[in-house]
């Protein structure tokens, strides 16, 4: 390899990191099919605690090797008013750490456990028949993966210290750290895995291609880019969650710049942390992380309210109306005209959706713009709805029977189901949380805790349900329906459970016993609304013929 020169020798590179970013999507889609659940109430559970809410954190990124993953959730918690803006701060601070374990595990990681994870993994995914089974092969698959391909990468780069191009450039580097640091922002957001970045500069200066002082900025250039990546992904979140991305980049992002400030003055050294300069940049990186994850903890709670200052929220102001995707020049083109309908259909959801998330906010708090928000965006639905069946209706009078009228009595079905989905947040549960101000009621926390997992989960396959749309893949319409039974069986559940803590008096629970139950129900309402989404595409695919699905749609 080394023979070839440079240009082979970077191809093979760029290919090894190609493999890398591949294998840490392939984890991280593997832990979310698997076990996103179970993670996602991990998070609001250790949100209790701002201390206890770091570990948790922590915990949840190492298992997703991606802090930015978990980040998007605290922020979606936090905009859902399921957890308070600190803790969720606090979570992203400790998955910050998490990720960095990660980085210090996958760099580690011995030679012999390639074939074993490969063996296993793909055994696991090829012949499991569940789906956790066949998730968890993906996982050791994608561990595999990013050992290979950090092998890879580690042969690949070691003719490059020996190449005068470089040589000329490190030298360059080495004198200009501030250029190094913008250059490893750059990466880990051009990436978007602060984890891959860090990964490569530490198999770089393995090899002896990088010195010490270059891979410590360089890391925390990928710092400041890890907590960009997060910053840029929620942009059009609403403000609650913006806020704590904020303070993450404020705390990392700010941290890293000022660390690199430190270094430039002497008073860090690469040698302070480490002999070799890739030990050095992954001890700087774990210890710069948990630097960060103790001084932000006590400093949480202020950036948030200055922030809730400085971020107000401005989403009852008025917002232009987007134009509809209901295009007349299309009805002379039925197949166009259904797509422009099903495009106005995804838009709908998506409405509902916004409805849907920040709903329990109300159950804590009453609060009269966020209400209006929701009142307005159902008159919006209201609308859309009533558009989409004219719109519908005009494409089967212009056209005689066959698939496309099939198809548009899909979507005008779909259309319904959508809108009941917000007749069920903004007639009942609003309403409910209206009747919970006004008489001035509290859930018990143990009720409180149910009806917060049940929403995060009905939030979660509403969301899913909206990427089926968009998709139409049959094995994610499959798995959205197998979540719908189980949000059954959850609610079912969860009934009982109340009506047993009814049972033993509970003053919280006989006081709040309806608007528990109703909220329950409303919930799976909307879930079961969302996931007619998917019966078109599985009766496509025959699937509906073959199995229990069929028989089971009208839960």
């Amino acid at each position: 390899m080394g023979d070839g020169g440079l240009l082979p020798t970077i191809l093979h590179v760029a290919g090894a990191v190609a493999l890398l970013l591949w294998a840490v999507r392939l984890v991280r889609t593997g832990v979310e099919r698997a076990f996103m659940v179970a993670l996602r109430r991990w998070l609001r559970l250790g949100a209790a605690r701002p201390p206890l809410a770091a570990a948790t954190g922590a915990a949840v990124a190492l298992a997703m090797q991606s802090a930015t993953a978990v980040g998007l959730l605290a922020a979606s918690f936090a905009s859902a008013g399921t957890i308070a803006a600190p803790a969720a701060l606090a979570i992203l601070l400790g998955a910050d750490v998490g990720s960095a374990l990660a980085v210090q595990v996958l760099m580690f990681g011995a030679g012999w456990a390639v074939p074993v994870l490969f063996v296993v993994g793909v055994t696991l995914f090829m012949r499991a028949r569940g789906r956790t089974g066949r998730q968890v092969g993906r996982i050791l698959t994608g561990l595999g993966l990013i050992l290979a391909a950090l092998a890879m990468i580690g042969a690949a780069t070691a003719p490059l210290s020996g190449s005068p191009a470089v040589r000329s450039a490190l030298g360059y580097l080495g004198g200009d750290l501030p250029t190094a640091f913008l250059l490893g922002a750059l990466v880990a957001w051009a990436l978007h895995s602060s984890i891959a970045a860090v990964l490569m500069v530490a198999t770089f200066a393995a090899e002896g291609a990088l010195p010490g002082p270059v891979a410590l900025a360089l890391v925390l250039g990928a710092n400041l880019g890890g907590s960009l990546v997060a910053f840029g992904l929620t942009l059009g979140t609403p403000v609650e969650g913006r806020r704590v991305v904020m303070g993450n980049l404020l705390l990392r992002g700010g941290g890293a710049a000022a660390a690199l400030a430190a270094m430039l003055a002497g008073l860090v050294a690469p040698g302070y942390f480490a002999a070799s300069p890739h030990a050095q940049a992954l001890v700087a990186h774990f210890a710069f992380n948990a630097a960060v994850l103790v001084l932000g903890l006590p400093l949480a709670r202020p950036l948030m309210a200055l922030l809730a200052r400085l971020m107000p929220d401005a989403s009852a102001a008025a917002t232009p109306e987007r134009p509809s995707a209901l295009d007349p020049a299309a009805l002379a083109d039925p197949p166009q005209a259904l797509a422009c309908a099903a495009r106005e259909i995804l838009r709908m959801g998506e409405e509902v959706e916004a409805m849907l998330r920040p709903i329990l906010r109300l159950y804590r708090g009453w609060d009269d713009a966020l209400a209006e928000t929701i009142a307005a965006r159902e008159s919006t639905v209201d609308r859309m709805h009533f558009a989409i069946k004219l719109y519908l209706a005009r494409i089967g009078a212009g056209h005689g029977a066959g698939a496309g009228l099939a198809r548009g009595m899909e979507l005008a079905a779909l259309a319904h189901e959508i809108e009941s989905a917000g007749d069920a947040i903004s007639r009942g549960m609003l309403g409910l949380a209206r009747r919970m101000s006004e008489e001035q009621l509290s859930f018990s926390e143990r009720g409180w805790q149910e009806i917060a997992d049940f929403h995060d989960r009905v939030l979660t396959n509403a969301q899913r349900a909206l990427n089926v749309l968009m998709t139409l893949s049959p094995d994610d319409a499959r798995a959205l329906v197998a979540e719908k039974e189980r949000v059954r069986e959850v609610e079912r559940a969860l009934q009982r459970a109340h009506l047993e803590r009814l049972q033993e008096g509970q003053a919280q629970s006989v006081e709040t016993s309806n608007i528990h139950q109703e909220t329950l129900r409303s919930l799976k309402q909307v879930n079961t609304a969302f996931s007619m989404v998917a019966y078109p595409i599985l009766e496509e695919s025959g699937e509906l013929l073959s199995s229990r699905l069929a028989g089971r749609a009208a839960g």
